[in-house]
Formats: structure tokens, sequence, C-alpha cells
């Protein structure tokens, strides 16, 4: 498994990031406390989880549901846990009793997983669409011809509440690369919103290489792992 290269203390890093999403929301009008920051911990260790959340992280993002276990059992300090990485359907039970948010809901058939397992004892878990908006081969998410029947199909899935929708632009060393999917996204939720009179208030958008750009086109959440622990290293 990858693990992350500890070279600047957590609360240096993250008062960085919190400053750049400040930045970024007020040269777009927008109020930085509409923003999510959800840390990203893939590979990074419970003890530097804890770190986070001594800082004021509320939010820890998690790729693989296995290690989300592993670390939930080691934290200290309690969060609200978002599953940001792929989610097959025979993993969906897991899934469902560890997060609190699912941003990576991909089909009616996974959806209908996660609400047939969730604890009848916690909320209606959180959940965003994933929209697949590059045209890349191996990316997951609803073709954007596609977003309007799912999310028809999602809003009657009891146990759960679509949030939003989330994506994940293509990877360029320049973040203005990822302007036009985010544009796009924004686009589309506000036109399911429209035709559909279902609110979806949450657009997930933008990672460390390219959340201010996330930000100026409305992102309310936003998923950061790299700039708050350091690069991965395998």
């Amino acid at each position: 498994m990858a693990r992350v290269e500890e070279d600047l203390p957590v609360a240096d890093r993250l008062e960085e990031v919190r400053d750049r999403i400040s930045a970024a929301a007020e040269r777009a009008g927008r109020d930085a406390r509409d923003v999510l920051l959800i840390a990203v911990t893939k590979g990074v260790s419970a003890a530097r989880v804890d770190e986070a959340l001594a800082a004021g992280v509320e939010d820890v993002g998690e790729n693989r549901i296995q290690e989300a276990a592993d670390k939930q059992r080691e934290v200290r300090n309690v969060a609200r846990w978002h599953l940001i990485g792929h989610l097959q359907t025979n993993k969906a039970g897991r899934a469902a009793a560890l997060f609190d948010f699912v941003h990576s809901v991909d089909s009616l058939r996974v959806a209908e997983a996660l609400s047939t397992h969730r604890p009848p004892d916690k909320d209606p878990m959180g959940v965003l669409l994933e929209v697949e908006l590059t045209g890349q081969p191996a990316r997951y998410g609803v073709a954007e011809a596609d977003v309007e029947g799912v999310v028809q199909q999602l809003v009657n899935v009891p146990s759960i509440h679509l949030m939003g929708l989330m994506t994940i632009a293509p990877f360029s060393e320049d973040p203005e690369d990822a302007r036009p999917t985010f544009a796009r996204l924004r686009h589309v939720r506000d036109h399911m919103q429209h035709v559909t009179g279902w609110a979806l208030p949450e657009l997930s958008m933008g990672m460390s290489n390219d959340f201010e750009i996330g930000v100026a086109e409305g992102a309310t959440m936003v998923r950061v792992g790299r700039a708050i622990f350091g690069e991965r290293v395998e």
C-alpha cells in the first residue's frame, strides 16, 4: 500500500489549504464557509489522521473500505467519514455501516445495496451521484445523458438521501484544465434541479491540484489529500 511522506506538520499544511480555499472563495464572491474540506487519508497513518482532526478537520475521505475500517478502529477523534473511491455493489454492505457519506454512487444497484444494508439505528446515508464528463476510458460514473434517469430513480430509494453530484477532472499539471469539467458539472446539477424539482445542493469537485478551480466553479465539497498530508510514495 502507498504511504505518505511526512515532512511538515499537518496543522501547518491544513492552515495553508484553508487560506487557499478562503482566497479562492473570495475571488469567486463566495463564502468560504460554504465549502466543506474533506481530508483524504489514503495511505495516511491513524496518528496523522488524529493530528488533522485535532487541528479542526471534521470530515475524512477514504478510497478503500478496508483501509477505512482499519483506521476507524485506531483513530481516537470523532469524524464524519466519506467514501470517495469506487464502490462495487458487493461491498456496499460494509460501506453502508462504515460511512456517513458516499460520493461515488454510479448506479441504482449500488444505491439499493447501500439502502438495504444501512443500519436502522443510523440516519439516512448522504450520497452523491458520480458523473463521468471526461470521456476517458476506465473512468467510473454515469454518463451525462443518463444523469436525469438515474436521479429520478435514486430520489425514491429509502435510507439514502441524494444530496448532489460528484466528478473527477482529467489530471493535468495546469489546474485551469479542470475548469470546463467543473463548470459542466455545475450546469448539469442546475439542470437536474430544474427538471426533477429535487434539491441537489452539493457539488463534490476538486482535489489537491485543482481544488481552487473547484471552489471558483461552485464546489461545496473539496477532497484534499496531498496538500494536507504530503506526497504519497510507494
